[in-house]
């Protein structure tokens, strides 16, 4: 081979490098931010537990910690948007709101049954949306979600009036039953307490099953902050 040659296959193989270089810290990262936390896990043991003797070699493919984290979560993003798109189209317009309400939260749960084998990335969002300095990072990654907003849209208008703060503490509250739960189920998998498709699926019904009822609930008065809306007929609860 020539020297030209030699030189050509060196940059050819630059790119495909640095992104094995990714994909080993980003299967180190969600694992340790998973099993330890994010503020115990350094960037130097993700480094080392990807294999890489040098300790910046985090920092220089994905910059300070906010970056890695979204990193993270973007792996997966696609396909749980794929799956949750899948869902949506199959909707009619006299859908009921339990099919709505698993558009909503069959698409994580689904997703992380086909990685096969044990999987962090439940436990990574956990962790990840209870971190202080990552909350909001992580909230607005989640609230950006074009299906999510297309899921919810769907089910409110099957629903009774509810203020608007109402609507938006079940949304929260919604996303973060679907992800603590998940992440629940993820550690007892590593138990070897379930096959994991039976696991899930199991998880995916109790967790619709729990929606329906949260999002049905009747409004107490005292919850709702907009007297104008408390003071209204069907303000108090489901009509």
């Amino acid at each position: 081979m020539t020297v030209d040659g030699r030189a050509e296959d060196a940059r050819q193989s630059a790119p495909d490098r640095g992104a094995a270089t990714r994909d080993l810290i980003l299967d180190a990262a969600e694992r340790l931010f998973a099993e330890r936390g994010l503020l115990a896990t350094s960037n130097r043991q993700i480094g080392e537990a990807a294999g890489q003797g040098n300790n910046s070699v985090v920092g220089y493919h994905f910059g300070g910690r906010s970056e890695l984290v979204l990193a993270v979560l973007r792996r997966h993003t696609a396909a749980v948007e794929r799956l949750r798109g899948g869902l949506l189209a199959e909707l009619r317009p006299e859908s009921p709101l339990r099919d709505r309400v698993e558009c909503l939260v069959r698409p994580l749960p689904a997703h992380l049954a086909t990685l096969g084998g044990r999987t962090w990335h439940a436990r990574f969002l956990a962790q990840a949306g209870t971190e202080p300095s990552l909350r909001e990072v992580v909230r607005a990654d989640a609230e950006a979600s074009p299906t999510v907003g297309q899921a919810l849209d769907g089910m409110v208008r099957l629903l009774p009036a509810l203020p608007p703060g109402v609507r938006a503490d079940r949304a929260e509250m919604s996303r973060q039953l679907v992800v603590h739960m998940c992440a629940e189920r993820e550690r007892s998998l590593h138990d070897g307490n379930a096959p994991a498709r039976q696991a899930w699926e199991s998880t995916t019904a109790g967790l619709i099953d729990a929606l329906v009822g949260l999002w049905l609930a009747p409004v107490t008065p005292t919850a709702c902050p907009d007297p104008a809306w408390r003071n209204t007929p069907g303000g108090s609860g489901v009509k």
